[in-house]
């Protein structure tokens, strides 16, 4: 491809600002981020925002690059046939790519009175609604956390140790993610900080009031401020687009990261749904997606084949008020194994990679593509192998007797 490249990235999260970044290594690439909100969410921190611990937000100055063009503004629709994306505001984006990283939110919560009563916080914007909730009620109103995974932990924890009394509703298994040596020490420290766990096959919410939540086996707790951690979904934006999705809404890629649909669009982050296994929902998949999607990109535009996706983790880590932590250490595949670090080492842990976060946003701002970081999980292979061969079984045709 000669001339100049317009690539278009759609989200300015941890995918798509280090996407972005990326990009820049080009200097015939032109990198307009769409994103509705004018500052970076530390979404692994809104859980203090709740606290008053911090403001989970840090400037786009110091996380992206000079040459990545900002737009605060919402994409409302991606024309694929015309390479255009439509935006709220009105007007339109032309684009080369697109890198698709819109990232995740709150699910819907499926549950009677929970869209009414509850509070969700997968987003800033729905934290800070909660915030003035919290401040206004007395510090022993009883404070219910639903949902068991790493942001309703981190919310129950953080809560507790500011005083409030508060019940955390797992829906059977206290951080399923854990080895179970692991979910032994976080009782511990919940214990400790007083929170209460409700588990077993019978904690799970059937229905949610003003005042009450409502559990499978007609239990009712006291909540005069319920909280609703259960579950993630995304935008619809790809389906509603015309772009074939997962059942969730991801949008449907190959191994490089590219729509089924269209050699011109690129996902990353919680959005992206590579061979139908897609990765878990996290900062630590994002923050290696975001490049390897631009990679996709770079490499189209120098005629090369792109890379198959190679995501391995560490882990699982997890703040448990600002005292204590637990980072759960796993295999590269994101199984937990036994070992784990806790307590104050655990606490300074997870500071240490929130803030080194940020800064590997900035230095890809500083220094595109000088860092590849990321290791390839040998079991994804493995994976993909065994999905086929499912697949082939499955529409397998017995012949007929004539």
């Amino acid at each position: 491809m000669t001339g100049n490249t317009d690539v278009v990235v759609i989200g300015g999260g941890y995918a798509g600002v280090m996407a972005a970044n990326r990009l820049t290594q080009r200097d015939d690439v032109t990198v307009t981020l769409i994103n509705p909100r004018p500052t970076f969410v530390e979404r692994i921190r809104l859980h203090q925002l709740l606290g008053g611990t911090d403001d989970a937000v840090v400037d786009y100055s110091n996380v992206l690059a000079e040459r990545v063009r900002l737009v605060v503004d919402t994409v409302t629709r991606i024309d694929a046939a015309e390479r255009r994306v439509s935006l709220a505001a009105g007007g339109t984006a032309d684009y080369d790519y697109l890198v698709y990283a819109v990232g995740s939110g709150s699910a819907d919560p499926r549950v009677p009175g929970a869209a009414e009563f509850a509070y969700p916080i997968a987003t800033i914007e729905e934290a800070a609604r909660l915030r003035p909730v919290l401040d206004a009620a007395p510090d022993t109103a009883p404070v219910t956390v639903v949902g068991a995974g790493p942001t309703g932990i981190e919310t129950a924890a953080e809560l507790a140790e500011a005083g409030r009394t508060v019940t955390l509703v797992c829906g059977e298994v206290l951080g399923p993610y854990l080895h179970p040596r692991g979910r032994r020490g976080l009782a511990r420290r919940l214990a400790d900080l007083g929170v209460t766990v409700v588990d077993g096959p019978d904690a799970t919410v059937t229905a949610v009031t003003g005042d009450a939540v409502r559990l499978g086996d007609g239990r009712e707790l006291p909540s005069a401020v319920t909280i609703w951690t259960a579950g993630f979904g995304v935008p619809d934006l790809a389906e509603r687009s015309g772009l074939r999705t997962d059942a969730l809404g991801r949008l449907l890629t190959d191994e490089t990261l590219t729509s089924v649909d269209d050699v011109r669009v690129v996902a990353a982050g919680d959005s992206a749904a590579p061979s139908g296994l897609p990765y878990r929902m996290s900062c630590q998949a994002a923050m290696q997606l975001g490049p390897q999607a631009a990679e996709t990109v770079l490499s189209r535009l120098a005629g090369r084949q792109p890379a198959p996706v190679s995501v391995g983790f560490a882990g699982q880590c997890l703040s448990l008020g600002r005292r204590h932590g637990l980072f759960q250490f796993a295999r590269r595949n994101d199984t937990a194994v036994s070992l784990g670090l806790g307590g104050r080492p655990g606490a300074k842990l997870k500071e240490f990679i929130c803030r080194a976060i940020v800064w590997q946003l900035a230095y890809e701002a500083r220094r595109p593509g000088k860092r590849t970081w990321w290791v390839r999980d040998g079991r994804r292979q493995q994976m993909l192998h065994a999905q086929r061969d499912r697949f082939v079984a499955s529409s397998a045709v017995t012949p007929g007797r004539g």
